[in-house]
């Protein structure tokens, strides 16, 4: 039986202009990642119970990282989903649409664009290069494939956030040198490549086989 359950209220605003430590940061996107998901199963409301064991995170240290940020509390209801999503969005500064530039029209490169992934977190793929002229030109879902000699005037016009490289290693330094060139500073990086970008400028290294290798060295010891 669920112990404590919550259900988000009207309160005082949430310290937005706070910088989160990284701890924070990371527990909070992987509550926005459940919340998510069970508002696509038709779910209205949660418990920190049901985070936790989603997550695993404690539910006393869900309820800390919540009620730090506002009135929680009211019991025998449950966190209302779409109302903490809002919030914890809010929070982490993701509220709205944020515009994708798409690198790599491949066979990654077109599941990403087709993937709802993104989209169900205010991100959206509003372009996507490729430097194959054989690609250039094609479309995919309703985008035309960009070369890459378009990227300054297709950053500026779409307002381009984040760049995200599906590319062979070889080719990614070379967009990411275009991409910091252009005023981008987050780069999504699916390759093996290690990137040197400006201090400014953040890169995320997304690794399936790295992310295995973690969950098997806890399997195992």
């Amino acid at each position: 039986m669920v112990d404590v359950i919550e259900e988000l209220e009207a309160a005082e605003p949430s310290p937005v202009g706070e910088r989160l430590s990284l701890g924070v940061a990371a527990r909070l996107s992987r509550y926005l990642q459940v919340l998510t998901q069970a508002r696509k199963m038709g779910r209205e409301t949660i418990s920190s119970q049901e985070l936790s064991e989603y997550t695993h995170i404690n539910p006393t240290q869900i309820r800390r990282d919540l009620s730090g940020f506002g009135k929680f509390g009211k019991r025998g209801v449950g966190y209302n989903i779409e109302s903490l999503l809002a919030e914890i969005r809010k929070i982490l500064r993701t509220s709205g649409q944020h515009n994708i530039a798409l690198f790599g029209a491949g066979n990654l490169g077109q599941a990403i664009a087709n993937s709802p992934i993104f989209a169900d977190h205010g991100f959206e793929v509003v372009a996507i290069f490729d430097s194959d002229p054989a690609v250039v030109g094609n479309e995919i879902g309703e985008l035309r494939v960009h070369a890459l000699d378009e990227l300054q005037a297709v950053v500026a016009d779409d307002e381009i956030v984040v760049g995200v490289l599906a590319v062979p290693a070889e080719a990614a330094q070379e967009v990411a040198d275009r991409l910091v060139k252009a005023g981008v500073k987050i780069i999504f990086n699916y390759s093996e490549q290690l990137l040197q970008v400006p201090p400014e400028v953040t890169v995320h290294t997304s690794s399936p086989a790295v992310d295995l290798l973690f969950a098997l060295y806890f399997y195992l010891a």
